[in-house]
């Protein structure tokens, strides 16, 4: 029997205010337990809480990103249960009225043996929350503390509909609104710290079949690698259950990264398990036109019309020009790159390619490259006006990654890399090849091509490199011909 997966996501976004959504207190990252928290956060008898404004406008610069629709009215609600780091038995969330309703967000899927393609996700809702405490389980000798800093942090419950069909495409989303958000400004986007925390329901059915199979939800996903391993490792075991005769029961998973395996944590609980009930010390929140409209005209360029732009001013293809605008940080490198050179297409080359593997390789972002967007673009000039070749280009590219100078030109006169230009020059040389390799000049006349590639091989190296590629093509074929 063949499967179809079936994923939707739900991802915790903390908002980048300094302080917390429903009190004054900091949202500052690594202070000592229990030191960043009021009586708000822990609604202790007579204290009220008030809504944080900046918590609301970031959740409307989200809103306006997706292509959602902003809620003039929206409604906060008590969500009731009991865990040791929630102290209030309750966490102040949105429920029948979120303040962002649907929208859309596109990414790249990187699919294995398969050519790269987009993937639209819609989405349901974001709505306001806050944040619990955090449960401490070592060096307690066999106890737990509580550490309630993080209650009343705000949060943008960013919630998807069952769009995903893999795993890849549910990091490629994941990877997206991780860029947007981070791109906005309304997160800072740490996943080490808790900044942005990843739920997958997942559940599979047989391909054809309409309704949906029953669900477990993997949480607090907190690496793009462990999502993909964790819905790959869920999606194999839900259908072994099936295969083998048994029904899947919804229920809460844990990932454990060191075996590899989801555990089960608890049964699902559903939405009437929570009791919830509109918040009776909380106003409902309005937002007029007028508010959405200020927040509109701060926004940044967003990536999907720096998409358009790239394709539409730099005839970029439609995937570089995604490729290009993963995130803000990469998308203005690549521009400054493109400002400085003739060649659009060959900008976009050089990040996505040599630029791209280095960060890879050495695990870093773009952010920390040490070749400037200047650097790069002006070793493109140089391979443009015939300095040098595209082979050595990549060899002044390395120096430059390994900071052995300040610029290509440096590099270039430092290493005599010039490139050979001089057709006397090069003709000379070619003479001496031919002269020397009197077998594959006999084959290529006899009508062997591939003796050819042999004889431009001993020409480059004849020039050591430098010699002009398309030069040496014309020239050995024009010498071939004449004898």
């Amino acid at each position: 029997m063949k499967w179809e997966v079936v994923i939707g996501l739900e991802t915790h976004v903390q908002l980048s205010t300094q302080s917390k959504i429903f009190s004054g207190v900091s949202t500052a990252f690594g202070a000592a337990p229990n030191t960043q928290a009021s009586v708000i956060d822990l609604a202790l008898p007579g204290v009220l809480p008030v809504l944080n404004q900046g918590a609301v406008e970031r959740a409307i610069q989200f809103g306006l990103a997706i292509g959602a629709h902003i809620a003039p009215r929206s409604i906060f609600a008590r969500k009731n249960y009991f865990y040791p780091d929630l102290p209030k038995g309750y966490q102040i969330s949105q429920y029948e009225i979120p303040v962002v309703q649907g929208g859309t967000l596109s990414c790249v899927v990187e699919a294995k043996n398969a050519a790269p393609y987009v993937k639209t996700v819609n989405l349901t809702r974001a709505h306001l929350e806050e944040d619990a405490g955090k449960s401490l389980h070592e060096d307690y000798q066999g106890m737990s503390g509580i550490d309630l800093n993080r209650a009343g942090t705000p949060l943008l419950e960013i919630v998807t509909e069952p769009d995903m069909r893999s795993s890849a495409e549910a990091v490629a989303y994941a990877k997206a609104l991780h860029a947007l958000v981070v791109w906005l400004g309304i997160c800072d986007g740490n996943m080490q710290e808790g900044s942005f925390r990843c739920d997958a329901n997942v559940s599979v059915r047989p391909v054809g079949q309409a309704a949906f199979g029953t669900r477990r939800e993997i949480k607090n996903l907190n690496s793009f690698k462990f999502m993909q391993q964790a819905i790959d490792y869920e999606v194999q075991w839900q259908i072994a259950e099936i295969e083998d005769g048994r029904t899947i029961q919804q229920a809460t998973v844990l990932f454990d990264p060191d075996s590899g395996e989801t555990r089960a944590m608890r049964s699902k609980e559903d939405a009437m398990d929570y009791r919830y009930f509109p918040d009776p010390d909380l106003l409902p929140l309005e937002i007029a036109p007028e508010w959405i409209a200020r927040v509109q005209a701060q926004l940044p360029e967003l990536p999907a019309a720096m998409r358009e732009r790239f394709v539409r001013d730099y005839a970029l293809p439609e995937y570089d020009a995604q490729t290009l605008t993963a995130n803000k940080a990469l998308a203005a490198y690549y521009e400054a790159v493109a400002q400085a050179v003739s060649d659009k297409k060959v900008a976009a080359n050089w990040v996505m390619g040599e630029v791209a593997a280095a960060l890879n390789e050495h695990g870093i972002a773009i952010e920390q490259a040490p070749v400037s967007a200047t650097q790069l673009a002006g070793l493109i000039a140089r391979v443009a006006d015939n300095t040098v070749n595209h082979k050595t280009a990549k060899e002044v590219f390395v120096a430059l990654w390994r900071r052995e100078a300040d610029s290509a030109d440096a590099i270039i006169e430092a290493r005599g890399l010039k490139q050979i230009t001089d057709s006397s020059a090069i003709e000379a040389l070619i003479d001496e090849v031919l002269a020397a390799n009197p077998v594959p000049v006999a084959e290529y006349r006899a009508g062997k091509e591939k003796a050819f590639n042999s004889l431009v091989g001993q020409a480059m190296k004849a020039t050591k490199g430098k010699a002009n590629p398309q030069q040496v093509n014309d020239l050995l074929k024009l010498k071939l011909q004449q004898h």
